[in-house]
């Protein structure tokens, strides 16, 4: 489904993959400014994602390390219910600033899963639910978007259990950030080992979460 024709909603959670308001806004608030990105990029920087979705948050990551000149950061999405290309391109073509860095997405796309390189960001996309991907995943991130449907339409991307694989897989000091304060959440996070902090959210949302692992 979609939104006033540009904002892709899921018809499986009835909610939409990125802000109504400003999409990208709310991607450089929350999951760049939450992590301190890009200010901590170094070569071999690792970003992880629950929730794939459109690819936006991957694409403002690559054009944040292509503005600080970083180099070697990789990116790894999870994701159950991947769009279609067709899906993706309309979706992200009202974000004409990220219109370069599309056709590098587009080129490597594949439900089944892929590698591909965005500027200096290789990004590999791992379909699946990732309750069962995490676990198996042999990478730790420094930073992580935390970008499922709301917690209430999509209770299993925010389950203890898999919040504790996200524990699991954080190099010691990295970070995550996500748009939601909710109780159950941040609880979930604190017991798999961040140091949880509620800020201000974007737009109409008063709070977000972000956290660091000791």
């Amino acid at each position: 489904m979609w939104r006033d024709g540009e904002v892709p909603v899921s018809s499986q959670f009835d909610d939409p993959y990125f802000s109504l308001e400003n999409g990208l806004a709310e991607t450089r608030h929350v999951f760049l400014d939450g992590n301190d990105l890009p200010a901590r990029l170094r070569p071999g920087f690792s970003v992880a994602e629950l929730g794939f979705g459109t690819g936006l948050n991957l694409l403002a990551l690559a054009q944040a390390a292509i503005a600080a000149d970083a180099v070697d950061i990789a990116y790894t999405g999870f994701e159950a219910f991947p769009l279609t290309r067709e899906e993706i391109a309309r979706a992200l073509a009202p974000f004409t600033e990220l219109a370069g860095l599309v056709p590098g997405l587009l080129a490597g796309w594949s439900a089944e899963g892929f590698t591909t390189r965005i500027g200096p960001v290789t990004a590999r996309m791992i379909p699946g639910d990732a309750r069962r991907t995490l676990p198996a995943w042999e990478g730790r991130a420094d930073a992580w978007f935390l970008d499922g449907f709301a917690p209430a339409r999509n209770p299993e991307l925010w389950e203890p259990g898999l919040l504790a694989e996200v524990g699991h897989h954080t190099a010691p000091g990295g970070s995550f950030a996500t748009y939601t304060a909710a109780g159950h959440v941040r609880r979930a996070l604190a017991e798999a080992g961040f140091e949880v902090t509620r800020l201000p959210g974007f737009g109409r949302k008063r709070h977000m979460s972000t956290g660091r692992k000791a």
